[in-house]
């Protein structure tokens, strides 16, 4: 762990953290899937849908996944949620995921590109589709 001890310390720290999250934001992806995992979704079972989700991704190399989890969608009732981006396209959140749906989600969604209708919570069209 980095000491600071004068401002030129807190400077260089600053800058090598800037460049580290650039690297991160900068990586290549084809799909982006986010797993809600608030409280609401930890107690719904979203651990394990991010569990399976990042075996898919592991076992896959077709497509460049990146697999986020992030805080809760404010849709507490329709928990475990799971919102997948392909790139160029409007992203949709899934509603009570589990394994067996993620599993689905994943090689019919996430790889093949067909939105699983019959899970699916909303299309977000207020989102303009990432370039």
């Amino acid at each position: 762990m980095d000491t600071c001890r004068c401002k030129e310390d807190l400077d260089r720290i600053k800058e090598r953290a800037a460049k580290e999250m650039s690297a991160q934001t900068a990586q290549t992806y084809d799909v982006r899937v986010m797993v809600h995992m608030g409280t609401c979704g930890l107690a719904a079972g979203a651990q394990e849908v991010m569990d399976v989700l990042k075996d898919e991704a592991a076992r896959q190399d077709k497509v460049a996944v990146q697999v986020i989890s992030c805080g809760c969608a404010g849709m507490c009732s329709s928990e475990p949620n799971v919102t997948v981006e392909r790139r160029g396209e409007q992203p949709v959140m899934y509603q009570n995921m589990d394994a067996d749906k993620m599993r689905q989600v994943f090689k019919r969604h996430v790889l093949g590109g067909e939105v699983q209708t019959q899970f699916a919570l909303a299309r977000l069209q207020d989102l303009p589709p990432e370039a």
